[in-house]
């Protein structure tokens, strides 16, 4: 019985298929690092708005973010609706 599961484990894969591996396991690294990235400048900039850094500071801060989502929606990363609300409640608090 066992050799019958380890037999169907070992089934042939098409080499199209080997290489969509490769490819998935690619851009899933890609993304999860630009994902990360914005994260890290989403709490950069709630951390510069509460502990009230000087509004030049701020702006500088917002504007990368929303440079680094623009560039995760061209990309895929992020849905068009997820950056637009992300950076509009941002720009809600800054005010």
């Amino acid at each position: 019985m066992a050799e019958a599961a380890e037999k169907k484990e070992t089934k042939k894969r098409r080499p199209s298929a080997l290489k969509r591996d490769l490819q998935n396991e690619k851009r899933r690294r890609q993304n999860r690092s630009h994902k990360s990235e914005v994260l890290t400048v989403i709490r950069s900039v709630t951390a510069s708005l509460s502990n009230k850094d000087t509004a030049e500071q701020a702006k500088e801060k917002l504007s990368a973010l929303y440079s680094l989502m623009d560039k995760g929606v061209k990309k895929g990363v992020f849905k068009a609706n997820k950056a637009a609300r992300t950076k509009a409640r941002l720009a809600a608090r800054m005010k």
